[in-house]
């Protein structure tokens, strides 16, 4: 069974509101948020979360650099298969973190990693569409999103068996 970690801001975990901003890096072994709802999905792929890890944006903001050291870190002790960071939807530090992260364990480990967002993060999107793969969502709600996370599952385990993903490029920016 392959073992997924999840990557969120404080809002997506279920830690705090838009103004808890400076929740600390934390970790639970228990699927939350969007983890919940992907879990049809990863059966599909004959895949479970074995934790998610999250932080405030406010504490990602602080500290940009030390938190995706520390995310990366944990990751590399944890030795998943494959991280999903997201879905970020429209939130905006959220997909920002979310791509540096998911480079950063591309960069420094041999963990398949994906962000999911909306195309409102125009910014991020066009900075990181060529370095890692970002898979679109709806918008915070948007239309869509069930497909959107059976997509990010799918695309998750093509590239685990190092698959030719040409095919998933159309639900990729």
């Amino acid at each position: 069974m392959l073992k997924i970690i999840m990557i969120y801001d404080q809002i997506q975990a279920g830690a705090g509101i838009k103004d808890d901003r400076m929740v600390p890096l934390s970790a639970t072994k228990e699927a939350v948020g969007p983890a919940i709802m992907m879990e049809s999905y990863l059966k599909e792929i004959d895949a479970r979360v074995m934790a998610c890890l999250y932080c405030g944006n406010g504490t990602y903001r602080a500290n940009e650099q030390e938190v995706i050291r520390k995310l990366t870190a944990m990751v590399n002790k944890l030795k998943p298969d494959a991280v999903i960071c997201g879905p970020c939807f429209n939130y905006a530090d959220y997909a920002d973190m979310a791509a540096h992260v998911a480079k950063s364990i591309q960069d420094h480990t041999h963990v398949v990693a994906v962000a999911a967002m909306s195309q409102e993060n125009e910014a991020v999107i066009e900075e990181f569409k060529d370095q890692i793969c970002i898979v679109k969502t709806p918008k915070k709600g948007g239309i869509g999103l069930n497909e959107s996370l059976r997509n990010v599952c799918q695309l998750v385990k093509a590239l685990i068996d190092q698959k030719d993903i040409n095919q998933w490029k159309r639900i990729c920016f």
